[in-house]
C-alpha cells in the first residue's frame, strides 16, 4: 500500500487530520488565508523538528531542494521564509496546542498497559519544570533576570510511557508551584513532586480531590509524631511515621495527618524524607515511586537534545509556543508510531532513522525495522579470496 510513497508522507498518515481541521476551525486559523494553510505550516515545522533545521532559512532551503516532492509530502503552498515567519507570528498557537492534546490522548490509550517501575494499580504522574534560556535582546517579553531571558516548560508526565499529559509554557519569572493551580487532579492517581513544590495549601487541594501525592520533604518542618511503624532497615528504610504538622501556618493549611518516610539510598548513602497522604502502600514502594520522578527529567533532556526547542524560529510569544507544541507533537507522534508498528527500538533510534530517510520511498515499517548484523547472517562461503594459499 505504501509502495512509492515517501516516508514523511507515511509518517503523517498517523496524524488524525480530521481533528487538526477541527482545531483550525476552532481558532479561525485560516481566516483570509489563501496559499499557505495551517496544515502546510504544521508539516514544515514537523519537517524542521525531524531533520534538525536551525532556522527558517534552513527550512526553506531544505524543502525547496525537494520541490518536486512537496506535493507528495502534503505541502500544497509555496514554502518561503517570510510566509512561514508570518504564519508563526499570527496563527494562534492554540491550534497546535489543542492538536497536541489530541495526540497525547491517543498515545496514552496505546501506552495504558505499559508497566511502571513500581507495581501500582493506579495511574502515576510526575510533575516538574525546566528552563529554556533565551537572549534578552530578542525576547524582551521573557525577562528572567537582569540580563537574561528564559521560558519555563511545566510538564505533567504519565509514568506509563512516558507521555506528557499537561504542558504549560510560562516566562522564566513564574513560580513553578503556581502552575499546580491549573491542574485538575484525578481521583485515586499519584502525583510525584520534588521538594520545590512544597505548598501545603495546594497539597491539601490534592487530598480534597481524593488523589495522592508523594513529595520530598524540606528540612526544618515542624511536626508532631503520632505513630511509628517498624521498617526493614536492610532495604534502606529508616522510619515510617504518621505525623501532624504543628507550624503556625502549616497546621492551618494542612490540618490532617501525613505520612513521613525516611529512606537512605544504599548506593549513594544519601538520605531522603518523603511526605505523602497515602497510608496504604508499603513504605518501600513510596520511595521507589519517588525515584520514578526522574523520568520527567529524562523527558526534558530528550526534548532539548533531540528536538528544536533551545533555538527558536521566531521571537514572539506565539511563535515560541507554536514551536514548542509542535516539538511535543513530534515526540508523541514518534511514540505512537513505535507502539502501532510494534518497534522495539528506542524513540531516539526511531527519530535518528527518520531524520535520514524522510525522502526515501520505502514502506515505513521496513525502514524502521531493527537492523541485523550482516556478519551473523550465514556463512560467507561465496566470498572471493584475496590471496590464494
Amino acid at each position: 500500500m505504501n509502495t512509492g510513497r515517501l516516508i514523511f508522507a507515511q509518517l503523517m498518515d498517523f496524524l488524525p487530520l480530521a481533528e487538526f481541521r477541527r482545531c483550525v476551525a476552532r481558532y479561525h486559523g485560516e481566516y483570509k488565508v489563501r496559499g499557505f494553510s495551517c496544515r502546510d505550516q504544521f508539516l514544515c515545522l514537523a519537517f524542521a523538528q525531524l531533520t534538525y533545521r536551525e532556522s527558517l532559512r534552513d527550512i526553506e532551503t531544505g524543502l525547496r531542494a525537494m520541490q518536486p516532492q512537496l506535493y507528495h509530502l502534503g505541502i500544497r503552498g509555496r514554502v518561503a521564509r517570510s510566509t512561514l515567519a508570518d504564519a508563526n507570528e499570527t496563527r494562534d498557537w492554540r491550534i497546535v496546542g489543542d492538536f497536541a492534546q489530541t495526540l497525547i490522548c491517543r498515545a496514552r490509550a496505546l501506552y495504558c498497559d505499559e508497566p511502571v517501575a513500581v507495581e501500582l494499580a493506579q495511574t502515576a504522574y510526575a510533575f516538574d519544570a525546566t528552563t529554556i534560556d533565551l537572549w534578552l535582546a530578542l525576547f524582551p517579553w521573557a525577562r528572567f533576570r537582569r540580563a537574561k531571558a528564559a521560558v519555563k516548560l511545566h510538564t505533567l508526565l504519565d509514568l506509563r510511557g512516558p507521555i506528557p499529559t499537561f504542558v504549560a509554557i510560562t516566562d522564566g519569572k513564574a513560580a513553578d508551584v503556581t502552575v499546580l493551580d491549573t491542574l485538575v487532579f484525578e481521583p485515586g492517581a499519584f502525583y510525584v513532586f520534588d521538594r520545590g513544590y512544597t505548598d501545603f495549601a495546594r497539597l491539601a487541594r490534592i487530598t480534597a480531590a481524593l488523589a495522592f501525592f508523594v513529595i520530598r520533604g524540606k528540612r526544618g518542618l515542624a511536626y508532631v509524631r503520632r505513630v511509628s511503624r517498624p521498617v526493614a532497615k536492610t532495604t534502606g528504610l529508616r522510619s515510617d511515621q504518621t505525623i501532624v504538622l504543628c507550624g503556625p501556618k502549616t497546621a492551618t493549611l494542612y490540618p490532617v495527618p501525613l505520612r513521613r518516610i525516611t529512606y537512605v539510598d544504599p548506593d549513594t548513602g544519601k538520605r531522603f524524607v518523603f511526605l505523602t497522604n497515602n497510608f496504604a502502600l508499603p513504605p518501600l514502594q513510596i520511595a521507589q515511586l519517588y525515584q520514578c520522578r526522574w523520568q520527567v527529567e529524562l523527558f526534558f533532556k530528550w526534548l532539548k537534545q533531540h528536538l528544536r526547542i533551545k533555538a527558536f524560529y521566531g521571537t514572539s510569544v506565539n511563535a515560541g509556543k507554536t514551536q514548542v507544541w509542535i516539538a511535543i507533537s513530534v515526540y508523541v507522534l514518534v511514540a505512537i508510531v513505535k507502539k502501532r508498528l510494534g518497534l522495539p527500538q528506542s524513540l531516539y533510534t526511531i527519530l535518528q532513522v527518520l531524520s535520514v530517510t524522510l525522502f526515501e520511498k520505502t514502506p515505513i515499517h521496513q525502514a524502521l525495522a531493527p537492523m541485523t548484523d550482516p556478519s551473523t547472517e550465514g556463512d560467507a562461503c561465496n566470498q572471493l579470496l584475496l590471496f590464494d594459499r
